[in-house]
């Protein structure tokens, strides 16, 4: 009788060609076109401001497993994905140091301090990017326009100015007129009308990226052929972006406008900021995101949630990384919350 040898290990059988280093270097190809239309939108000074943060990222990575004596893992692409969004999150000239030192931190204290890839319970890019904002903020929120984009529908745009600074300005000061109407200039009045009308018919230079702002998130068309990719691959789920985006765009439809609810203009608020990059690429991060179906529903509207409380209530006017830093520490909750019940064991009441 012909003797057959079997290979005998415990379950999971699964055969997947998938590894990290692959999933890693494509998520960063995926973000490729949106490096490229950076550096055409506030030119090479941004090829550097990203180059100094990849290049921070990867070697502090191999500088802390060296020292700890463990095997160095950069080839697998984590820490360049790191470098480039903290990258993506910061202004077009910020100082070569700015990103250098914010890569330090995001390696060192967000990510290898708890035991590198797959251990860390926030966004290490996302931590770097906190951390600058909190220690910079002069820094963090010079934002230029950039040479080949030109004004935001005719505002004049000085510097600092992202139409959701804009957006914001404009609306405290029709605000203002509502409780007290005699301390505010007419003229004043009538230039933040102004500005919220031209501010809200620049949809065009929103998605294409004509706008100030951090050197990854000013294009919406890129950053969605992106994710793109990364849906066809299966590398991301719907489930995140699309409860972020929508909790953002109701709300700020609902609560967004100075003449009482839903009068807000929600599209606006999805194109503007980073709210396309951080819902696609930063809270869908593998690690730091839920693994369950309802937990990732309850991720993205908290996610969304937060973002628009901080818009239109703090006196920053973004909040997608505080958002999803934030969502971040809630996701061993959110995952204890869902966690699905056992093939044959008893429903949960």
């Amino acid at each position: 009788m012909e003797q057959r040898m079997w290979k005998v290990s415990a379950s999971p059988h699964l055969n997947d060609k998938e590894s990290i280093s692959k999933i890693m270097w494509l998520v960063a190809a995926s973000l490729a076109p949106a490096g490229i239309g950076a550096v055409y939108f506030f030119g090479a000074h941004a090829a550097w401001v990203i180059f100094w943060a990849v290049v921070a990222a990867v070697g502090t990575e191999a500088a802390i497993q060296k020292l700890m004596g463990k095997p160095v893992t950069v080839s697998d692409g984590s820490a360049f994905v790191t470098g480039l969004l903290l990258a993506y999150n910061m202004p077009a000239e910020s100082p070569f140091w700015l990103p250098i030192i914010g890569s330090i931190f995001a390696i060192g204290l967000g990510k290898q301090i708890f035991g590198g890839l797959g251990y860390n319970p926030m966004n290490p890019a996302l931590l770097g990017r906190a951390f600058l904002l909190a220690s910079w903020p002069t820094h963090m929120t010079i934002f230029k326009t950039a040479p080949h984009g030109g004004t935001i529908s005719g505002i004049d745009v000085e510097t600092g100015a992202t139409p959701l600074n804009l957006l914001k300005l404009s609306q405290d000061v029709l605000r203002q007129v509502k409780i007290n109407p005699a301390e505010v200039p007419a003229q004043k009045v009538a230039e933040a009308t102004e500005h919220i009308s031209k501010l809200y018919d620049a949809y065009g230079n929103l998605f294409w990226g004509k706008v100030g702002g951090c050197l990854g998130e000013t294009s919406v068309f890129l950053l969605l052929l992106g994710a793109a990719f990364l849906l066809y691959k299966r590398y991301i789920d719907l489930r995140i972006p699309v409860s972020y985006i929508g909790t953002v765009a109701l709300l700020t439809w609902m609560f967004g406008g100075t003449d009482g609810l839903f009068t807000g203009n929600p599209l606006f608020h999805v194109l503007a900021g980073g709210l396309i990059l951080g819902a696609f690429f930063m809270a869908t991060d593998m690690v730091t995101s839920p693994i369950t179906p309802k937990g990732q529903w309850a991720f993205g509207i908290g996610c969304g949630v937060i973002t628009v409380v901080i818009r239109l209530i703090g006196g920053y006017p973004e909040g997608v990384s505080y958002s999803i830093l934030l969502m971040n520490l809630t996701v061993p909750l959110l995952d204890r919350w869902a966690k699905p019940t056992i093939f044959g064991g008893a429903a949960k009441k």
